[in-house]
């Protein structure tokens, strides 16, 4: 099998455990503001809205195709939610223009570990314009060696592990996947550390 190198085309497995965690977590999200970063083919985005909640998707800013499949998605989910292009790192425009957050949805966005400060950067802007908000994200364990606890440490955050089982999302066949690879996908709760005292 040969992957497309744009990995915002696929419903990956980080992204059907975070759609399941939305589902688990639907009346919490009703009336809520909501973004999802990295959103791709939009499944937790798609859900988070279809449970009520005002959502925007985004993805790359430099990927326009990916921009696209979001807006394709909303249409075929029979929805018309805004779209934004976002850039890792940079505070833009489009960043400074959303809306009051209360969740940030974000499924294997700590994808290449080169990308991991940029990616805590954006959280942590977004986190500290919105101070009660949450980023809601999945990831797949690629490697013992990758970790971004310096960079909470860096960002002022703070993480909570989820357990996959506290949400029924421990069952093989919900992330499964017949894409090449292992498929070990955690849960985090990020949310900013309290302030720090003087």
């Amino acid at each position: 099998m040969v992957l497309d190198p744009q990995y915002g085309m696929y419903v990956w497995p980080c992204a059907v455990v975070l759609a399941q965690y939305v589902w688990m977590h639907r009346m919490e999200l009703e009336g809520k503001t909501v973004l999802e970063i990295g959103a791709g083919v939009s499944l937790p985005g798609v859900l988070a809205a279809k449970c009520g909640a005002q959502v925007t998707l985004s993805d790359s800013a430099e990927l326009p195709h990916c921009l696209d499949n979001c807006r394709r998605t909303s249409q075929e989910n029979e929805l018309s939610l805004p779209v934004v292009g976002i850039t890792w790192g940079q505070v833009s425009s489009s960043l400074l223009l959303l809306p009051a957050l209360d969740v940030i949805l974000g499924s294997d966005v700590f994808y290449e570990p080169e990308d991991f400060e940029n990616i805590l950067f954006t959280i942590a802007f977004l986190l500290r314009r919105n101070p009660h908000a949450q980023f809601w994200t999945t990831y797949q364990e690629r490697s013992a060696d990758w970790s971004i606890e310096a960079l909470l440490h860096k960002w002022n955050l703070k993480c909570v592990d989820v357990p996959l089982e506290s949400f029924h999302a421990n069952k093989e066949h919900l992330a499964g996947s017949n894409l090449p690879g292992s498929h070990t996908v955690q849960m985090m709760i990020i949310s900013l550390k309290e302030p720090r005292a003087r």
